[in-house]
């Protein structure tokens, strides 16, 4: 009987976030859409792309950052579409939240082979393949530097990953919401369909419930207006721009409690 092979241990080394990375953030929440887990697939997990974020979030973590991450599902499964098909919405929605655990653990396997040390933690018990979301122990990994992926939302039906991210991200003390996108920033119109829709740099939370953009929901704009977070919304797509994001650089759109700026 042949003996197993144990896999090399990940080790956290606590990296302090200062004057001289350049950072203007300590400790961030990442927020991926199932689909950018698509790459160029049309259903699941590209590897590539688990591999093309990986190394972006180890640029991060070399800067002494904290970063935690909420990860969508959409590219597994959709409650509220399975829901407009006739499926009982809860339903629907629970099966959406497994498919997040499927995504973070794919996420999981890119980080570590990038010699990142990860944890998934679930909203929902499943403790063979993550950890509880408990925050004090989820706080506790990211100060021994630690990534961590917040999988299955936030437990509940009804409530997006965004307001899953919002809410972790208040619930951390995270002091920005990056919502990594396939688009470069909010745009007035969809750009996909309107190609003189006009990027909005900046815009305050009101003029984005007022407007009703869609690219993050309302009940998580609302939650990160009441806690005073900023969001940045930027295109995941481009090498670096994690990074980019992570520093303060300004790509994108920012969305805070300032003056909104139309252009």
């Amino acid at each position: 009987m042949s003996e197993a092979v144990a896999r090399p241990k990940v080790t956290a080394v606590p990296v302090i976030a200062g004057e001289d990375s350049g950072a203007r953030y300590r400790r961030i929440l990442l927020k991926i859409s199932g689909e950018a887990l698509l790459g160029k697939r049309s259903y699941g997990v590209d590897p590539d792309m688990c591999v093309f974020i990986a190394r972006q979030v180890r640029e991060v973590t070399s800067l002494g950052i904290e970063i935690a991450v909420v990860v969508g599902g959409g590219n597994i499964f959709r409650g509220l579409a399975a829901s407009a098909a006739g499926m009982d919405r809860a339903t629907g929605d629970y099966i959406g939240m497994l498919a997040t655990v499927m995504n973070a653990l794919a996420l999981q396997d890119a980080l570590e082979k990038e010699d990142v040390p990860t944890r998934v933690m679930s909203a929902i018990g499943m403790n063979e393949v993550a950890e509880p979301y408990i925050r004090r122990r989820a706080v506790r990994h990211l100060e021994k530097g630690r990534v961590i992926i917040l999988a299955a939302g936030t437990g509940n039906p009804y409530f997006t990953t965004d307001t899953a991210a919002a809410l972790r991200a208040v619930e951390i003390g995270a002091q920005v919401l990056l919502k990594a996108t396939k688009v470069d920033g909010v745009y007035d119109s969809d750009p996909m369909t309107n190609p003189k829709a006009v990027r909005h740099e900046r815009l305050d939370y009101a003029q984005m419930l007022t407007d009703r953009l869609q690219v993050i929901d309302s009940t998580a704009v609302t939650l990160c207006m009441e806690n005073d977070l900023p969001i940045v919304v930027f295109d995941l797509n481009q090498p670096g721009h994690i990074r980019a994001a992570a520093v303060g650089e300004l790509i994108g759109t920012l969305i805070d409690g300032g003056d909104g700026e139309n252009q």
